[in-house]
């Protein structure tokens, strides 16, 4: 495939381009091409900008991708695991977790999380990723018993695993320092930390739509904590909501300061907010609420993003469950290089309202990144890449062909909770009684029941 880094037809429409827009956009725009630090109070600049202005935006940050990623589009093959959506938090984004007392609270039993990453192994996934709701009583070891358990069963398999704010809850309940707590993760075998629960990292905003969440300085402690004992993490961004431009830009600021201090991030994920469901839209808790964001803005957030972190986080990657497959394309022409994951289970997204499924196997997400004519390659966890496909496989990958009957076989959100199976009963630790999904497949198939639990 041709490296489109060095055409000169590309800088020479690039410069037409700078010098048709406002002038104090191609300034911050030239500037970022030149190689210099874009500030935050130019990045919300940035996120003024329309019109011309924002295809600017968007021709830039793909350039700087280019210069970085050439033309390979990443994906990981991996397998959700929300073992539980009973929480103590009452965040007014989140129509995922369930209060204790809730009929439709559930708890995956240990044998059930095990045989989901095994199923996900033998269908060709290198990682599985673990987080789920904070429940009340919860033995603080839960999370390293989880991890330690699910490695000696799969010792290969990648436990991208435990937001920062799980990471503090789990160290509360032990009575452990953070410290402590990430060491005994990393020990029992996690190879990173999804750098989720960052939200907006404005302390007046969390109070907002989340009080009681994580603080913006606790997020800060795990997270370069985690990179000080080896345990790189990824970083988000939720928007589309209360937040301004200026907080927006502040935010992409604070991670790369992250990064400047530790190094340890491997990538970028905005996630627009989803309205539709969430406790703070239907419940009018917020005021001055947005019912998500919009095309244009997360088009600029995923642009701005590869602008203020050029030179430091490598790797922008959209969201298909938030966005969409159509959308996520558009984003791959303004700064991302990577498409995230085939996922088989997506809970928290799916229950907020998100309509894009729950899992696409490997050969559609390369079928997205074809028709834009760019090169597929499967990395890990961390961005190492382990094949690149120039054509198509003759053959279908395992994952491709049990994605057929996949409601049969994975299950939805919907379905698990409304299971009697999987009904939360005070579950304290890992436990290897109760059933498998398997288990009750066949029990409801012999009753002629649904079959579909995720």
């Amino acid at each position: 495939m041709t490296d489109l880094s060095r055409l000169p037809h590309l800088d020479q429409a690039l410069d037409a381009l700078l010098g048709a827009v406002d002038p104090n956009v191609a300034r911050i725009l030239d500037k970022a091409l030149g190689g210099g630090e874009v500030s935050a109070e130019e990045g919300a600049r940035l996120f003024d900008a329309d019109g011309a202005s924002l295809l600017a935006i968007m021709a830039a940050a793909d350039e700087l991708r280019r210069r970085v990623n050439g033309d390979a589009v990443t994906y990981v093959v991996n397998r959700n695991i929300n073992f539980t959506n009973v929480c103590i938090k009452r965040c007014g984004f989140c129509a995922f977790s369930r209060d204790y007392r809730q009929e439709e609270g559930y708890f995956l039993p240990l044998n059930e999380i095990i045989r989901r990453a095994r199923e996900a192994w033998d269908l060709g996934a290198t990682e599985v990723c673990i987080q789920a709701g904070l429940p009340p009583k919860m033995q603080g070891s839960l999370y390293i018993d989880l991890t330690r358990e699910i490695k000696k069963e799969l010792p290969d398999i990648h436990i991208h695993g435990f937001s920062p704010e799980e990471v503090l809850y789990g160290a509360v309940r032990s009575k452990w320092t953070v410290e402590d707590y990430l060491r005994g993760l990393r020990d029992a075998g996690v190879g990173s930390l999804p750098g989720t629960s960052a939200e907006i990292l404005d302390p007046a905003v969390r109070d907002k739509i989340a009080p009681g969440r994580i603080g913006v300085d606790q997020w800060r402690q795990v997270i370069t904590t985690a990179h000080r004992f080896g345990i790189p993490t990824t970083s988000t961004i939720m928007f589309g909501h209360v937040e301004k431009n200026a907080q927006r830009a502040a935010h992409l600021a604070f991670i790369r300061d992250v990064q400047k201090e530790t190094g340890g991030i491997t990538e970028f994920v905005p996630l627009s907010f989803v309205h539709e469901d969430s406790p703070m839209w239907s419940k009018h808790m917020v005021s001055d609420l947005r019912p998500g964001a919009t095309g244009s803005e997360v088009v600029k957030m995923h642009a701005i993003a590869r602008i203020m972190l050029h030179g430091w986080v490598h790797n922008i990657q959209c969201s298909w469950v938030k966005e969409g497959p159509k959308l996520a394309q558009v984003l791959l022409a303004a700064g991302c290089n990577d498409v995230g994951g085939t996922l088989i289970n997506e809970s928290i997204s799916t229950s907020a309202g998100a309509s894009h499924g729950q899992l696409v196997p490997p050969s559609e997400l390369r079928r997205w990144i074809r028709d834009l004519g760019r090169l597929p390659a499967e990395r890990t966890t961390t961005y190492g890449i382990r094949r690149t496909f120039e054509v198509e496989p003759e053959e279908p990958e395992r994952l491709d062909i049990a994605s057929e009957n996949a409601a049969e076989r994975f299950g939805s959100y919907a379905e698990l909770i409304k299971l009697e199976e999987f009904r939360y009963s005070g579950q304290r630790a890992p436990s290897l009684e109760g059933p498998t999904w398997t288990e009750v497949r066949l029990k409801r198939k012999a009753a002629h029941e649904p079959t579909a639990a995720g």
